[in-house]
């Protein structure tokens, strides 16, 4: 039935996109005219001028959704959607561009999180009270950012250290399901000395995890779930260029699923730590060097039998050194040159005895090149990179990017890239389910993007193609990996956002894709054909209201068909003074019953109110 109103909806689309412009995202917003993105070059650039389908979600777009999990404000993106299985505490994933969760790279301030033992990013993990932007790169991008990097990069930036004097901010809310959480921050500079430090908590009797339609996981029963972050930064300029810094992020969440034990209230807790220590120097005029050391930690433990039989954890540590080099060649053409080493290494524990992988630690030096510059009307971008794995050798990525201005309205770009995504550890040395001669997978991307921007907005045409091979698959019986599959996902994407009089803003996206496994023609799972998204904002004086309309086709779960589902969401705020500001979220107002993965239930309708004090 939705495949069929999705299909319906493009004229209505069409002409929406010809009096509108291209959406920077799709969460409603004011338009920004020149957001500055550092994850398409590793150097900050305005977001108009990077070659790509690149975008970024705002701290005020994020204040819009007080309730709201990081998988879910991704998905309102185009070109993204999510996956969660009972409740924003249980495991969630996300497809960018049709590819899977393992094939596209989370990074918290520039720090990978995707798990090395199962390749999942940390999703749940990541409290939205704790970011200060999130920065989108969609596409092929291991010629910058190496492994994983065959859907797109997420970014995370955290709260930043502020250039001002002392500012605090308060959150606290209550909602359906009797939720409640609360988050504070601060942030200034003296002397210079620049710091921020945030925290949040927040708790949830939650709803019944599964409904009966999967057959490993029954229990009755509501899974709550409690999650808490701790983190901040501290710089310090010593003269002129030259400043030291040191961040951190520490996340818990204790969520309940569900099993087969009816007797138990199953618990399932991720913790997540990330500490970066920065050094960035501006050597002369024309080159700045920064030189980095990231440590992540991720925990994911599960407590699912009253005798602590069936408990157990999979843990992993990370450490990412890096020292990247850019260089102004010219006023319009830059190099970066930089080296980055990886360290990773695992530990688990099942049934009560150690996992005993064999090989419990890898590591990853590489060597990369990032060339931009602009000729008048023209752009180029150009990368390299290699890659060398203590377990599969060498591996040699690069990206060509193309843009000309066709008139000040008007800009045209094409590129083409290559990526590969890494064996996990899971695939590579769990004991009796792994292979230690998998290969990477392999992917070759090209895509063109057109814009037209006017006075009041934009519109945006994005095509991509993307063929993937040696995908890892675990097939019945034995479940062991293999590289045996191939893939070919095409896609296109229409946005455009228009700003009406001086208060509205409408944004919407379409997305329509082909998503197929070529081997044995068959859909990727979990990947919607078609996607629409409309928002819109309206201002009055103090007050103002938003609403967002999400509406897709099937999707594939196994040899069982998701029907199609539409969620409309509403959203208020008052502000009482300079300080005090009063908002309500209403989610799914219609109370939508749909499914993201058979057997788990989502929330239904349900409404967050909030007070936020800033001082």
């Amino acid at each position: 039935m939705y495949f069929s109103i999705a299909t319906r909806t493009t004229a209505t689309v069409a002409c929406v996109i010809s009096t509108c412009a291209f959406a920077q995202n799709s969460l409603t917003s004011p338009i920004e005219l020149d957001p500055i993105i550092v994850t398409a070059t590793r150097s900050p650039e305005p977001v108009q001028a990077t070659i790509g389908d690149n975008s970024v979600i705002t701290r005020e777009v994020l204040n819009q959704t007080p309730d709201t999990s990081f998988a879910e404000v991704l998905s309102r993106q185009h070109g993204i959607t999510y996956i969660n299985r009972g409740g924003p505490q249980t495991v969630s994933a996300i497809n960018v561009r049709g590819t899977n969760s393992k094939q596209s790279l989370v990074l918290v301030d520039g720090m990978r999180v995707n798990s090395p033992t199962n390749g999942l990013p940390i999703l749940n993990a990541i409290p939205l009270n704790a970011i200060e932007r999130i920065e989108i790169m969609r596409g092929a991008a291991s010629s910058i950012y190496g492994a994983d990097a065959i859907g797109g990069v997420i970014n995370v930036i955290t709260r930043q250290a502020g250039d001002r004097p002392l500012q605090f901010e308060a959150n606290a809310g209550v909602g359906t399901y009797a939720t409640s959480k609360y988050s504070a921050s601060l942030s200034g500079s003296q002397n210079g000395w620049t710091y921020s430090l945030y925290g949040g908590y927040g708790q949830s009797h939650g709803f019944d995890a599964t409904n009966g339609d999967y057959p490993f996981a029954v229990t009755p029963d509501s899974d709550s779930y409690y999650e808490s972050d701790i983190g901040g930064q501290l710089g310090y300029t010593w003269a002129e260029g030259q400043t030291l810094s040191i961040q951190t992020l520490q996340s818990r969440v204790n969520g309940g699923f569900d099993t087969l034990d009816r007797d138990f209230n199953d618990r399932g807790i991720q913790t997540l730590g990330s500490t970066i220590v920065t050094s960035r120097n501006q050597i002369n005029e024309r080159w700045l060097s920064t030189l980095s050391a990231s440590f992540m930690s991720e925990k994911n433990e599960t407590q699912n039998n009253p005798m602590g039989a069936g408990d157990g954890y999979f843990r992993s540590k990370q450490q990412q050194y890096q020292w990247l080099n850019r260089f102004e060649l010219t006023d319009t053409q830059y190099l970066t040159i930089g080296a980055e080493r990886l360290e990773q290494s695992v530990d688990a524990y099942s049934y009560g005895a150690p996992v005993t992988f064999d090989n419990d630690s890898l590591f990853t030096n590489s060597l990369m090149a990032i060339y931009t510059g602009q000729w008048g009307i023209h752009q180029v971008q150009a990368s390299v990179r290699n890659d060398y794995n203590s377990q599969y050798g060498n591996f040699t990525t690069g990206s060509l990017g193309y843009a000309i201005d066709i008139t000040r309205a008007w800009r045209a770009n094409i590129s083409a890239n290559t990526a590969f995504r890494a064996p996990t550890f899971n695939e590579l040395y769990y004991p009796g389910f792994s292979n230690p001669n998998l290969e990477p997978e392999r992917s070759r991307n090209i895509e063109f993007g057109l814009t037209y921007r006017h006075s009041s907005g934009e519109l945006g045409l994005t095509g991509y193609y993307n063929q993937i091979k040696d995908l890892i698959v675990s097939q019945a019986p034995s479940y062991i990996p293999d590289n045996v599959d191939t893939a070919v996902i095409k896609g296109l994407t229409l946005t455009a956002t228009q700003v009406i009089g001086r208060n509205t803003v409408i944004n919407a996206s379409y997305d329509l894709l082909s998503p197929y496994n070529t081997t044995n023609d068959e859909l990727l799972p979990f990947n919607a054909q078609r996607v629409l998204r409309v928002g819109g904002t309206h201002q009055m004086g103090e007050f103002e209201v938003n609403a967002d309309w999400y509406l897709t086709s099937s999707r594939q779960d196994g040899a069982y068909t998701l029907g199609g589902y539409g969620l409309f969401n509403l959203g208020a705020s008052y502000a009482v003074d300079k300080h005090l500001q009063l908002q309500v979220q209403w989610n799914n107002v219609f109370g939508k019953n749909y499914t993201l993965v058979r057997g788990f239930n989502t929330p239904g309708s349900n409404v967050f109110f909030n007070v936020k004090a800033t001082y």
